[in-house]
């Protein structure tokens, strides 16, 4: 039986284009600056955001952790969401690896910190204090609906990051799902920041790796630090080969993840028991509850799975169905069907 899996888009496999262009990548020593690949890839992936320099890294949770060393210094402060990925997922690397505080504030529904929240966490300078450094901030904001961050928000925390001497990070795992969801260019997302990190091995399809991007100064401290934590790469081309091929063909195709999401979604909220909110959930996320009178959130995913179709269930009750391009509009209607049966109409 075909298995459809909604767990995450993490779950997607490289295209051909990818697997034909790893193959045939020209490679050289990445510590050593000498890739042509990944020099490729880095100064694409620069160029898209509007930054002077980027650094190819292996994962997303490396990428966040080498900004926050190269923006902190032991015994600093971040800011940052409750319900960020760097603060819930990331098993607490900042603080163990980097010494660096961080400050939680509470996530709104839509994504954004409160700007007053975040303007009342900045820290006076106090003896007793350490010192706020950097606000960080994920677009799009996974555990908040995937909900993408506008251009206008960022301007706001700007400034308010430059009326405090403070540099901002964003957390962009799914920056190109944010922008094709507000139909704006990437850039408007990221000009505000002075780094950027976005994965390569999620929507966009590639098997795996992430960027981070900033200025050139910033970019060369980044590196040695990458290097420390045992991201150095060799020849390693051809993962960035696919990497390549994902930001020249995979971010227009990623609007057929959200208007999958969004059918699941409305199918979704006609179904017995089921909890979700379809205009909250505007890119390829969905998040939903099950109060079922006969089946209990354990036993709907075991229904599920039976039928070939894997759903994460997290803390609390609560589901979560991420669409990608492994999982295609028949398989979509496939799965509101398999939902249907189980649970049967309101």
């Amino acid at each position: 039986m075909p298995i459809i899996d909604l767990r995450s888009d993490t779950m997607t496999q490289p295209t051909e284009a990818m697997r034909q262009a790893m193959a045939q990548a020209e490679v050289g020593d990445d510590v050593f600056n000498e890739d042509p690949t990944i020099n490729k890839l880095q100064d694409l992936a620069a160029e898209k955001l509007g930054k002077e320099a980027a650094l190819f890294i292996p994962s997303g949770t490396m990428g966040n952790l080498v900004s926050l060393l190269t923006h902190c210094g032991r015994g600093d402060e971040i800011i940052l969401g409750d319900r960020s990925h760097i603060f819930l997922n990331e098993v607490g690397g900042l603080s163990a690896l980097g010494g660096i505080h961080p400050h939680p504030i509470p996530n709104l529904d839509d994504g954004t910190l409160p700007l007053e929240a975040i303007e009342a966490a900045i820290r006076h300078r106090d003896l007793h204090y350490p010192p706020t450094r950097l606000i960080c901030l994920e677009n799009t904001q996974n555990y908040c609906n995937g909900s993408p961050l506008t251009p206008q928000y960022m301007d706001s925390v700007a400034e308010l990051a430059r009326k405090y001497e403070l540099r901002i990070h964003v957390d962009g795992a799914r920056v190109f799902n944010a922008s094709i969801a507000l139909k704006i260019d990437v850039q408007e997302l990221t000009r505000q920041a002075d780094s950027v990190m976005f994965c390569l091995s999620k929507g966009l399809s590639a098997p795996v790796g992430s960027i981070i991007a900033g200025n050139r100064i910033w970019i060369e401290k980044a590196r040695k630090w990458r290097k420390m934590l045992g991201g150095g790469m060799r020849q390693a081309g051809h993962l960035a080969a696919a990497g390549i091929v994902a930001l020249e063909t995979g971010i227009d195709r990623l609007i057929e993840d959200h208007k999958n999401a969004q059918f699941l979604a409305l199918g979704f909220q006609k179904l017995q028991g089921m909890v979700i909110e379809p205009e909250k959930h505007l890119t390829n996320i969905l998040f939903f509850k099950l109060a079922h009178p006969q089946l209990t959130p354990e036993a709907f995913l075991e229904q599920m799975e039976l039928n070939g179709v894997k759903l994460l269930l997290m803390e609390g009750g609560i589901f979560r169905a991420v669409l990608s391009r492994i999982v295609s509009q028949g398989q979509t209607q496939e799965v509101l069907q398999i939902a249907e049966r189980i649970l049967g109409r309101k």
